[in-house]
């Protein structure tokens, strides 16, 4: 077993790491951390739990410590789920302490020596370790991407060898993708809000890095383009997105391709049997109906018509946070790299 903890553990992403951690056959939960004011108090005695399963109990017990790598003496693994503009420094602190770093936030993404990781579609690009370890760091931080990038590269990974120049997508996303407390109630019932701070950015360059072909020491980007429009809807989980891929290969090429797909990955206790589901039905993917297939890690795709146009729908704190984090530290694991 492999001792990890959770920075970050009483928040929205914080809280899924913790369920997904409970239990977990590889990994042993043993540090928590949080602000100072929770630190010192049993985790249960601090958290606000709000995810729609039990509160883990084993967890409960675990008494919070505060944020820093002074609390981390006794893990290998750490997986951040804090804030970008804290997480940036306490996390390169915890590699250059030794420690792994598997981060859900933003701040080391585009980072050029530090992985930014789809596990079914870029686990190669964990040679970045070597680099970054070749630079003088004992630890490393490997990254997963934004949740919205994340759906929509996983939906591109089994059309990912045919032929384009462009992507365009418009999202509708979920307000779990904001936090507790990101989005009031009146600003979005019965209201669709057409603006999320960075998310186009963070699509339309985090995609480039994720499909890019690691060269060496660096990631060289694809040559299609990317472009985004991104807008949160009254959904609580699963974001869902429309996604025009310029593919000039007929519809049913296409279809077979999303039906035949398999990941060249090994067996992970956190991948789901399908990462990509393929609906033939006109009316799907629903975030209601299919965010939680696959435990929550399946990117669901439908409505595949000329163009090529199609719909994609993943969890967004799930399969678009931390359980893509999860499932990066369980493939690094298998490569001896902790």
């Amino acid at each position: 077993m492999i001792n990890v903890g959770v920075l970050g553990a009483t928040g929205a992403v914080g809280q899924r790491f913790v369920q997904l951690l409970a239990e977990h056959p590889w990994f042993n939960l043993t540090t928590l951390t949080a602000s100072e004011r929770s630190a010192g108090k049993l985790y249960r005695d601090v958290v606000k739990w709000r995810l729609d399963v039990p509160f883990p109990e084993q967890a409960g017990d675990i008494r919070v410590s505060p944020t820093g790598v002074s609390s981390l003496k006794d893990v290998d693994l750490v997986f951040s789920a804090l804030p970008a503009e804290i997480a940036g420094g306490i996390e390169t602190a915890c590699a250059e302490a030794g420690l792994g770093v598997c981060s859900n936030a933003s701040s080391h993404r585009m980072d050029p020596d530090v992985p930014l990781v789809v596990t079914e579609l870029n686990p190669d690009h964990l040679g970045l370790i070597d680099v970054q370890r070749d630079r003088g760091r004992d630890g490393f931080i490997v990254t997963n991407p934004n949740c919205s990038t994340i759906v929509m590269t996983l939906a591109l990974a089994p059309i990912r060898d045919f032929r384009f120049t462009d992507i365009r997508v418009a999202t509708m996303q979920a307000v779990s993708g904001a936090g507790f407390e990101g989005v009031p109630a009146m600003g979005i019932f019965d209201n669709i809000v057409p603006y999320i701070g960075q998310e186009e950015e963070k699509m339309e360059t985090e995609t480039l890095k994720i499909m890019g072909t690691l060269d060496g020491s660096t990631v060289r980007p694809p040559s299609f383009r990317v472009s985004a429009s991104c807008h949160r809807v009254p959904v609580l989980d699963g974001h869902t997105m429309a996604i025009w891929a310029d593919i000039a290969d007929p519809v049913d090429k296409v279809r077979e391709a999303f039906l035949n797909y398999t990941p060249s990955v090994p067996a992970l206790p956190t991948l789901p049997e399908k990462s990509v589901q393929f609906f033939s039905e006109p009316d799907r993917p629903q975030p209601r109906l299919d965010r939680m297939r696959g435990r929550g890690m399946t990117v669901s795709v439908g409505r595949l018509r000329k163009g090529i146009r199609f719909i994609a729908m993943g969890h967004n704190t799930i399969r678009g946070a931390a359980g893509a984090s999860v499932l990066n530290a369980e493939l690094i694991s298998t490569k001896n790299y902790l």
